[in-house]
């Protein structure tokens, strides 16, 4: 299992600012746990997510020395990307790409076809700095605004992407429309087809619905999970009602009961969960 903890994700929409140093220590307790990425920040407009506007300061605090964990940053743009390549810290750069037009203009604006060129200048900018690129497929399983969804949708956009190079593609349940047979669907139907693409899940659903959305799309092959500790998130460009993460402790119980084995440090865990707890106050 190659697991991604989010507490970017988390904290985004969260109604109070989160002081600085307070983001710094939760990561930090983070790194200790083992997860493969963090995807801890965001270099978009403050305007539009003021909770992510000091991410190069929560970089510049976050202790890289802990672990071998890689540090993940959102961008929508090429000005954020340019200041994500810019940072020392910065492992990972992601994008959301939609499946839905709406949601490509609400979130970036800009639509689709703009979007696709943009990332292929992207990937060309994170290839040159050895940096990596992973697009989340916004809406991949459905979308809140009325337009119609098939399968045959993501295909063609996975396709596109897989022609120009893109090698980790997020199939992203937003707003939490996924059922475990749409989840098992897409992961019969897209991966296969490009061996050379490392696929993963970044579901948004309800707490009662994860075992079974994990398992469709585990099933199905997918080895790479996003999660935020105790759902605690969503996106705020979506719609204002926010549909939660995929809990931690949920894909932890998930692993334990398949059995599935994996590297976090449970004790570690239990600290940085603590911590959340002092910031989302649950």
């Amino acid at each position: 299992m190659f697991l991604t903890e989010c507490p970017r994700d988390a904290m985004q929409g969260w109604g109070e600012m989160i002081p600085t140093q307070k983001k710094i220590d939760y990561i930090n307790a983070l790194m200790y746990v083992g997860f493969d990425v963090l995807d801890c920040g965001s270099f978009v407009s403050p305007k539009a997510i003021p909770q992510m506007a000091d991410t190069a300061e929560v970089l510049d605090g976050i202790d890289k020395t802990i672990s071998d964990t890689k540090l993940s940053v959102i961008v929508a743009n090429i000005k954020g990307s340019e200041r994500a390549i810019a940072h020392s810290k910065v492992d990972i750069l992601g994008f959301p790409f939609s499946i839905s037009e709406t949601f490509q203009f609400r979130n970036t604006n800009k639509n689709q076809e703009e979007a696709f060129r943009q990332i292929k200048e992207i990937l060309k900018m994170t290839e040159e700095a050895d940096k990596q690129l992973n697009l989340y497929f916004s809406m991949a399983f459905g979308n809140p605004y009325g337009e119609g969804w098939k399968w045959e949708d993501v295909d063609y956009w996975a396709r596109r992407f897989a022609d120009i190079g893109i090698k980790h593609i997020l199939l992203s349940d937003t707003t939490g429309v996924a059922t475990a047979d749409t989840i098992s669907l897409l992961f019969n139907k897209i991966p296969h087809q490009y061996p050379e693409v490392d696929f993963g899940a970044h579901f948004h659903n309800r707490y009662e619905e994860s075992y079974a959305k994990l398992k469709a799309a585990y099933d199905q092959g997918c080895r790479r999970f996003d999660s935020a500790i105790k759902g605690i998130g969503g996106c705020p460009m979506a719609k204002d009602d926010l549909v939660g993460n995929m809990p931690t402790e949920q894909v932890i119980n998930f692993m334990a009961s398949e059995p599935i084995e994996h590297r976090l440090n449970l004790l570690h865990f239990e600290s940085a969960y603590n911590k959340a707890k002092d910031i989302f106050h649950f």
